[in-house]
């Protein structure tokens, strides 16, 4: 079985997004926009409950309540790599 590197910071951005920062070292970008259009994850479109996001025990994911969470594999595999500062910054704005 393959293994995912684990989330070591995790920040909730405006326009439903999660700045993250994994144990190897790489940040990327997890956008939740095309997400929120399932049943399960409309919750979050209240920005109060999106922004309560919490890093999963061991950062093995994110979660927000005991129904809503997603894991490191599904964050590492959709996020959008950010290689450099100048990338970063256009991104998270």
């Amino acid at each position: 079985m393959e293994s995912y590197p684990r989330i070591n910071y995790l920040q909730a951005l405006p326009n439903y997004r999660l700045f993250l920062i994994f144990d190897n070292g790489e940040i990327k970008i997890y956008s939740l926009s095309e997400r929120l259009k399932s049943p399960a994850f409309a919750p979050l479109k209240d920005e109060v409950l999106f922004n309560t996001v919490r890093l999963a025990n061991g950062g093995y994911g994110v979660i927000w309540n005991d129904e809503i969470d997603l894991s490191e594999y599904e964050l590492w595999q959709k996020g959008v790599e950010v290689s450099n500062i100048s990338e970063l910054v256009a991104r998270v704005a």
